[in-house]
């Protein structure tokens, strides 16, 4: 069981890459030493109207500083990503974390690997990237945008990138899947995180060629911990526990090997 903290954390800067998304580096006292690429955190408004926190994936984890960079999108006016977007140098935000399980990066030892993320999915890859070139790994990572292309830089200074966009304004013209049959790429390990049609896309493509594929599911979220059941995905097998398809998402999730749930 992974130990979870809960704390008031200070800002230490935040920006906007792009238009509605933003970069936030906290402060935290345990929360950075416990977490692993893949986790998340669960932000609290101020606004007590507000009563459930909002998930939000780590993109780094700075063990040295104890810092955290989130990086989330602002999903509408009067939300609570809206009200994280306010936040300012030297205030504070309630947190819990880290939350869930990361992704088993020592999988990828001795394995031609490639790191994919899908809009709002691309945040926990960064995290990812800097952890397995720390550990003298090499991966590749294949991006898909729709628009803006933020973070591109941050993961370009650590691996080798390639984009796919829709509109075809950068890089290939099409899906992340598009650019690796494209790009030709031989892996023989996925680590992903994006939107569904992204996630089945890359879990049939790994079922193909018989490789391994853990991709981190993007789901609503209520409590965080595992009590409401309110992020239930299904699964190819029957838990242990409930006797049911069915798994939680925030506990045993975000990070499932694709071929264990059903997409």
């Amino acid at each position: 069981m992974n130990q979870i903290f809960q704390e008031h954390c200070r800002v230490l800067s935040q920006e906007e890459l792009a238009p509605g998304i933003f970069s936030l580096w906290l402060q935290t006292e345990g929360i950075a030493a416990a977490a692993r690429p893949g986790q998340f955190v669960s932000l609290y408004c101020r606004d007590r109207q507000k009563l459930l926190p909002r998930p939000v994936s780590l993109c780094e984890i700075d063990r040295k500083t104890g810092a955290l960079r989130l990086v989330y999108r602002v999903t509408g006016p009067g939300t609570g990503t809206e009200e994280f977007s306010r936040l300012a140098t030297g205030e504070e935000i309630r947190i819990l974390g880290p939350l869930g399980n990361g992704f088993p990066l020592e999988e990828a030892e001795g394995r031609r690997t490639i790191l994919v993320g899908g809009g709002i999915g691309i945040p926990p890859m960064l995290g990812a990237a800097k952890a397995l070139t720390a550990g003298g790994f090499r991966p590749q990572a294949v991006l898909g945008y729709r628009d803006n292309l933020f973070l591109k830089e941050d993961f370009e200074a650590r691996v080798s990138v390639v984009t796919a966009t829709e509109d075809g304004s950068c890089g290939w013209h099409g899906t992340v899947l598009d650019a690796i049959k494209g790009e030709a790429m031989d892996p023989e390990i996925i680590f992903a995180c994006g939107p569904r049609p992204m996630l089945k896309a890359l879990a049939a493509y790994a079922a193909e060629r018989n490789i391994p594929c853990w991709i981190s599911m993007e789901e609503r979220m209520a409590c965080g911990v595992g009590a409401c059941l309110g992020c239930v995905c299904e699964t190819a097998a029957v838990d242990d526990h409930s006797h049911v398809h069915n798994a939680r998402v925030c506990t045993d999730g975000p990070v499932f090997l694709s071929r264990e749930v059903v997409l």
